[in-house]
């Protein structure tokens, strides 16, 4: 694996690359051998903010801690992306997902293509299906529709592009728009 390492506010010493690259060792097992890591620490008065993003094939892991020790954010880190890697290979191993692009995904990661007979514990069961009508509006009004429904989101269709668009609440108190490319 790869490291780049970048700091914004602060200097990543040569500890810190050291500790992070051991930690992240762990994940060594798990992922493809030519993947690259991504680690990016910043401070904001006495907190360090530690973002981890992990490009594969067709996906993306990322972690980001926030905590007042180095140390304890690369061990949060380090576990977050070992969940996602063990939750993402145990999806491409389902039987229902398995199909051309799942093997090409399994085969990129380095897994073996699974048996026909083993059975994942992590599947994933859709509950419920909504279905509701798109009305045409701009982004201020989708998001005073969404803090009317007290709802994280909102999705509409703009009615300037005439695209379907996304409106969510970010953890800041903003608001964020998703628009398709």
């Amino acid at each position: 694996m790869r490291y780049v390492f970048t700091g914004k506010n602060m200097s990543v010493t040569e500890g810190i690359k050291d500790r992070a690259t051991r930690k992240l060792g762990r994940l060594e097992k798990l992922l493809p051998d030519n993947a690259e890591v991504y680690v990016t620490f910043s401070e904001n008065k006495h907190l360090t903010k530690m973002e981890v993003s992990v490009p594969l094939h067709k996906r993306v892991l990322r972690a980001e801690v926030t905590d007042t020790d180095v140390s304890s954010c690369i061990d949060q880190a380090v576990d977050i992306l070992e969940k996602q890697v063990v939750k993402y290979k145990s999806r491409l191993r389902d039987r229902r997902r398995r199909g051309v692009a799942a093997t090409d995904e399994l085969t990129f990661l380095g897994t073996p293509e699974p048996d026909a007979n083993e059975t994942t514990e992590n599947e994933i069961i859709i509950t419920r299906t909504k279905k509701f009508a798109l009305k045409p509006m701009d982004a201020q009004e989708a998001v005073m529709e969404m803090e009317l429904l007290n709802h994280g989101f909102y999705v509409f269709r703009n009615s300037w592009t005439d695209e379907i668009n996304v409106v969510y609440k970010r953890n800041d108190g903003e608001y964020g728009l998703i628009e398709p490319q």
